[in-house]
């Protein structure tokens, strides 16, 4: 189970905020965050684009992208995140795009999930994730790895502060 706690005292910690775009975990990881007391110092908010047009319509998720490349795709998510990031107000975005299944989607096997950070000066982490499992547990996964991306890249950034 990731440490949800930890990464908000983190936040917390560096005077920072967090928004999320989820896709498969259909608000998933907005509600773990905001179960931690103390969320709302840091928590802006999210936009759960469940439909691939909102991708594009609420986050700015190039449409070209979209069309060339699917919905579960490495750069969608990396769009996604900076555009949670972008219209909420956040320093981070959290983003997570994939298949939970039960069929495949745009070319992509049930269990196949993208997880992106996307932080200050544009920068974007990224996670490609090969899940298994029934449907739940693919999200509750994909909600773990996310989170510990997200970890990843405030303990990288622990010397960086928002103004």
């Amino acid at each position: 189970m990731a440490d949800v706690a930890g990464v908000v005292a983190e936040l917390v910690r560096q005077g920072a905020t967090l928004a999320v775009a989820e896709s498969l975990t259909g608000g998933l990881i907005g509600a773990a965050v905001t179960s931690v007391p103390g969320a709302s110092r840091v928590f802006r908010g999210g936009v759960i684009s469940y439909a691939t047009e909102l991708k594009q319509e609420l986050l700015g998720v190039p449409a070209e992208l979209l069309r060339r490349e699917g919905a579960v795709h490495p750069d969608v998510a990396a769009a996604m995140a900076a555009g949670a990031a972008r219209v909420c107000g956040a320093r981070y975005g959290l983003a997570v795009t994939g298949v939970a299944g039960p069929e495949p989607q745009d070319g992509q096997p049930v269990g196949t999930v993208h997880v992106a950070v996307s932080g200050p000066d544009g920068q974007v982490w990224g996670r490609r994730l090969s899940l298994s499992g029934e449907r739940a547990r693919i999200r509750e996964g994909t909600v773990d790895e996310a989170i510990d991306l997200l970890a990843s890249v405030l303990r990288a950034n622990k010397g960086e502060h928002s103004g």
